[in-house]
């Protein structure tokens, strides 16, 4: 998914959809991750990973699973792709780290 997360960004980013689907039909606003592209020199943090082409990305891009923006559903501009089973599971387990503090 892409979306202005913050109304000063000047793009779009990706973002992953962590708001269970029975849940975004009701709601007003939806849990996400935040993704950020990334650059050659840029390394993976703990709480982060890295979704590709393989998750339908154009880009390499670095999800933060330690912080999760709200957006409204009406924000979300374009489906650009769906994470993989494997690297859903890895946000799982790096969700609930982040959570109990690693």
């Amino acid at each position: 998914m892409k979306v202005r997360v913050n109304p000063t960004d000047r793009d779009e980013h990706y973002v992953v959809i962590i708001s269970p689907d029975e849940l975004i039909a009701r709601r007003t606003r939806v849990n996400v991750l935040f993704g950020t592209s990334k650059q050659p020199a840029d390394t993976i943090a703990l709480g982060q990973i890295l979704l590709d082409a393989a998750d339908g990305l154009e880009r390499q891009t670095i999800i933060d699973c330690s912080y999760f923006p709200v957006v409204r559903p009406d924000q979300i501009s374009m489906r650009v792709g769906t994470v993989t089973h494997e690297r859903r599971q890895v946000i799982l387990r790096l969700i609930a780290a982040c959570l109990r503090g690693f």
